[in-house]
């Protein structure tokens, strides 16, 4: 005659199979936790890739407006200064005040700041 058990385990049975399944469990919600957060370090460094990018195109097109403005700033002056030696400072600067309005180096609102000091 066999010396086995039939039946429902034992006691010790029990508290194995518990164990593998809480230990299952643990390693399961452990390797999806570890998951969502290279995830979300993935993320995060993605964004923060993005916003350095972003802030380098905007400090190239703040260096170029600004080399720009000092390459077309000059340009107007020489003929401020020859229509200066004709009498008419005023004309003058109104239309330099024009042409750097135009080129969009001035906003609508500082032109006509500029332009009422002038006249004022």
């Amino acid at each position: 005659m066999p010396l086995g058990r039939f039946g429902r385990p034992g006691l010790i049975g029990m508290a194995a199979r518990t164990a593998v399944v809480a230990g299952t469990a643990t390693a399961v919600s452990g390797a999806v936790a570890g998951h969502q957060q290279r995830k979300a370090y993935e993320r995060q460094e993605e964004q923060a890739y993005e916003a350095q990018q972003q802030q380098a195109a905007m400090d190239a097109a703040a260096a170029q407006a600004v080399q720009n403005a000092q390459y077309a700033a000059p340009a107007p002056a020489p003929a401020a200064a020859a229509s200066a030696g004709g009498g008419d400072d005023l004309m003058a600067k109104l239309t330099q005040l024009a042409q750097l309005h135009a080129q969009g180096i001035l906003s609508d609102d500082e032109f006509a700041a500029a332009k009422a000091k002038l006249l004022a």
